[in-house]
């Protein structure tokens, strides 16, 4: 007869009360799982626990993927695969004692003590429930025995149990960056969390909360869900439930992550349920709950009618999974009259159909009977879902991964040993150390097509999908998968979400869900942290004036860039005009109609002098000054033209100099003349020295070296500092100006400070002698001209500074035009008075009778 082997993997499934679990008893599946024994365990009050339905297809998808594999000869070719299925009851000591039963041998409790060699595990395949899993890994590890874990991994400091740890979960991390991702792609900055009251919840608070703050996201509150509480003491499970759901529902945050395991969904459904008991009605519905894979869908019997509303338009992440061709039909060929030592299988369909299938040895009064006649795709997917869950999905492959070791294992002692005639039996003589090995390595595709493989770490490589949840009026639901989290994608490619496809919570009218603590800045206004509160609530407020913002909740306004200045709104920039002193502009008109008018003047009064000069006023006081005096006002007038226009190169090196110059021409000549009235009434006293300095070269003298002097310091300006067109972006908030630029500001200064100091000399030297006895003391002109002269500049430095723009230029004309204009009119003006009306007085005659 040939020898056809069988392995049995054992499935832990953590929290499976069904009636046959409760009594002891766990059965085979179906005949064609060679390992046909049972397994005891002690029996519980029955009445206690009540039947998870969503586990059966836990139970169901790990009997489809042996009979696929057992069905596949060229996978696992004479070799029967089988498995036994334990319960842990709830508890640790459960959870250890299905352990120590898988260690012992059958039907009997004796630990590390076996007497037969066939039907031994080649893996546990466990989960979801991550503290449980670690608690058989404790036990497992010593006998060498892998774990395969379709729930979360749990952290596992030693390394001798890591290593026979192979996890049917992606990195953990992933799923973490997917949920960061996800509140940053909808900006979901104030959130409320849920989180176990366990070691994994407070290891989520305490190691991923943080990076979440890191980015941005507040948490209104962090409530730890309470202990699953079915029996004792659920008045106090009751009593918490409901503290947790009314912080939950009271919160301004509409978004709420929950960080949970398989059983957590039916939690917050009892907590619901605790806040009706109360009769305070909750809009559960208004919150959009963002849950994690571990969790999933869980029913018993007695909340079958509790409303699943708050689910709707929930997203949650899953662990990637494709549907499985022919998992729809072998749940469909379920029967439990033909199948009668299925006793999951009559367990659950009694509870799901809320009937009482036949059975002889047990009187059922009272309740309808099943026909097994009844369709599980009738029921509500709240009940029973047909399509296969992501943990089911880590079921079949934990399936496939462990025969796909085996045929590595086999295919392997094949090629490196030849077996002797009737030596198969030791080809198929496989410790479960061995199997450990090829997992870590073993990779292949499923029915689906999907690739199965393990990193370095023994966790599955693969990605989360995002699901959306969608409820109906009968409490059936369906989920829609709207994006994925890749780990392994590009980093611009990892995380994809489809926002049109999701359905959100109907009170929001299918609108973006909005979960801030307060409504996001307007364009135009920053951000300002509220005190006391946390750092995503804040102030808006608007921006300070030549600043903008064009985003909305900016960190802080910001300037425009030169050639742009704020609108009025302060959200955005315009464009600036480019602006100077023009000819075509009434300003520039108006003065330039003064410079021409003052130059006219000008001109007419040297014209007088020129043809009077053979008269006396004329003569006094050095006639060749005076023409000095009245061409360089001549000059200065329409020196005041080169500051009106477009600043060029060439304007902008005569404007400063040209200026200085000639002022410094026009005041060393009103000096000479003062100089020469002193000196004339010094030198006519008896025995005075003074006479020889009289004469017309000390005048030409004190003219020329001050006149030389300005020029001096200009040509230094021009060789090394020369001005330049520039262009003032800031002075004037809506236009660029368009300026000459100074090159050298000390320069200029000393230019400034020189015929302010020409000027304080004569308005000094002209007061002392404007009493001096004289026919005609043009002293007395010159001290009222020079008075004038200073007081326009003086009042010119602080309008200047004080003044932006091209109306800086406009005031320096005027203060050109003004003084000029005044040293003209209170110097000359007198003197053409007599010239034209008052001829008579302007004689030899008439100013020796005034001098004596």
């Amino acid at each position: 007869m040939k020898y056809k082997p069988s392995y049995c993997l054992t499935l832990c499934l953590t929290r499976i009360l069904t009636l046959s679990f409760v009594m002891g008893e766990c059965y085979i599946l179906s005949s064609w799982n060679k390992c046909s024994h049972l397994k005891k365990v002690d029996k519980i009050n029955i009445t206690s626990y009540r039947l998870f339905t969503h586990l059966y297809q836990h139970i169901a998808a790990l009997a489809f993927a042996v009979k696929e594999t057992n069905d596949n000869q060229q996978l696992l070719p004479n070799v029967t695969l089988g498995f036994h299925i334990y319960n842990n009851r709830f508890t640790e000591i459960g959870t250890y004692l299905a352990a120590m039963e898988l260690l012992s041998r059958r039907r009997r409790l004796a630990a590390n003590y076996k007497c037969e060699t066939e039907n031994l595990p080649a893996a546990v395949i466990s989960g979801p429930i991550t503290d449980y899993c670690l608690h058989l890994a404790t036990i497992l590890c010593i006998y060498k025995i892998p774990q395969l874990i379709f729930g979360t991994s749990p952290v596992v400091n030693n390394d001798a149990q890591d290593i026979f740890l192979h996890r049917m979960f992606p990195n953990i991390d992933c799923q973490y960056d997917g949920i960061l991702q996800l509140l940053l792609h909808f900006n979901w900055k104030w959130i409320g969390v849920v989180c176990l009251k366990d070691d994994t919840g407070e290891g989520f608070v305490q190691n991923v909360l943080p990076t979440f703050a890191l980015k941005g996201i507040c948490f209104h509150f962090i409530a730890r869900l309470p202990k699953y509480a079915f029996t004792d003491g659920f008045d106090e499970f009751v009593e918490e439930s409901y503290k947790i759901i009314t912080v939950a529902m009271g919160s301004t945050a509409n978004v709420i992550v929950v960080y949970g395991e398989s059983p957590t969904i039916m939690v917050i459904r009892m907590m619901v349920y605790a806040a009706e008991i109360r009769d305070t009605p909750l809009e559960i519905s208004t919150k959009v709950w963002v849950m994690t894979a571990q969790m999933e869908f869980a029913m018993i019997s007695f909340v079958r009618d509790w409303d699943i509303d708050f689910l709707h338009g929930s997203v949650s992440f899953e662990i990637h999974s494709k549907a499985l061709s022919g998992f729809k039909s072998f749940l469909q060929t379920r029967d439990p009259l033909s199948a009668k030592k299925d006793k999951f299988l009559w367990t659950f369909w009694e509870e799901v159909f809320n009937c009482d299938l036949p059975n002889p040895s047990l009187d059922k009064k009272g309740n309808m009977f099943c026909t097994g006649k009844e369709k599980l795709e009738h029921l509500p997917t709240s009940v029973f879902e047909m399509t296969m869950t992501s943990h089911s999905y880590s079921i079949y492959n934990a399936v496939y991964a462990v025969a796909h070791s085996l045929q590595a294992i086999h295919s392997f002692k094949l090629k490196h040993r030849a077996p002797p005639n009737g030596a198969g039996e030791q080809l198929w003589n496989i410790h479960p150390w061995q199997l450990n090995q090829f997992l870590r390595r073993i990779a292949f595709n499923n029915s689906a097509g999907e690739e199965v493989s393990f990193d370095q770490n023994g966790e599955l490589l693969g990605g989360f999908d995002i699901i959306n949840w969608v409820i109906f009026p009968n409490q059936s639901f369906v989920k829609i998968k709207v994006g994925r989290m890749e780990h392994q994608a590009p980093v611009d490619k990892r995380f994809i979400i489809q926002d049109d496809a999701i359905v959100w919570p109907s009170i929001f009218n299918q609108a973006l869900p909005f979960s801030r603590c307060n409504n996001k800045c307007r364009f135009g206004f920053s951000k300002r942290k509220k005190e006391g509160e946390q750092f995503c609530c804040y102030d808006c407020i608007p921006c300070p004036e030549g600043k903008i913002s064009n985003c909305t909740d900016a960190d802080e306004c910001f300037e425009c860039p030169g050639y742009q200045y704020p609108n009025n709104d302060k959200d955005g920039c315009l464009p600036k005009e480019i602006i100077f002193l023009t000819f075509e502009e009434p300003l520039g008109i108006i003065l330039a109609v003064f410079a021409l008018k003052f130059s006219l003047i000008t001109v007419f009064i040297l014209g007088i002098f020129m043809k009077y000069r053979a008269t006396s006023i004329v003569k006094a006081n050095n006639r060749n000054l005076t023409y000095i005096l009245l061409t360089s006002l001549l000059l200065s007038f329409l020196c005041a033209l080169l500051f009106i226009g477009q600043p060029g190169k060439v304007t902008c090196l005569l404007q400063q100099t040209a200026f200085s110059v000639i002022f410094s021409v026009a005041l060393s000549s009103i000096l000479a003349k003062t100089i020469t009235v002193i000196l004339a009434f010094i030198a006519t006293k008896p025995g005075s020295r003074i006479r020889r300095w009289m004469g017309k070269k000390l005048a030409y003298s004190i003219v020329l070296s001050c006149s030389l002097f300005q020029a001096a310091v200009s040509i230094a300006w021009l060789v090394t500092s020369p001005p330049f067109p520039d262009l003032d972006m800031y002075s004037v908030t809506q236009a660029i100006v368009l300026k000459c630029n100074e090159g050298s500001g000390g320069m200029r200064y000393a230019l400034l400070g020189f015929m302010g100091f020409l000027a304080l000399v004569s308005l000094t030297l002209a007061f002392l002698a404007r009493k001096l006895p004289d026919s005609f003391n043009e002293a007395k002109f010159i001290a009222f001209s020079m008075l004038v002269f200073c007081s326009v500049w003086l009042c010119f430095i602080p309008t200047y500074l004080s003044t932006k723009g091209k109306n800086m230029v406009a005031v320096e004309i005027f203060s050109i035009l003004a003084s000029s204009f005044g040293l003209l009119s209170c110097i000359f003006s007198p003197k053409c008075y007599i010239i034209l009306l008052k001829p008579e007085l302007n004689s030899k005659k008439q100013l020796r009778k005034k001098r004596n």
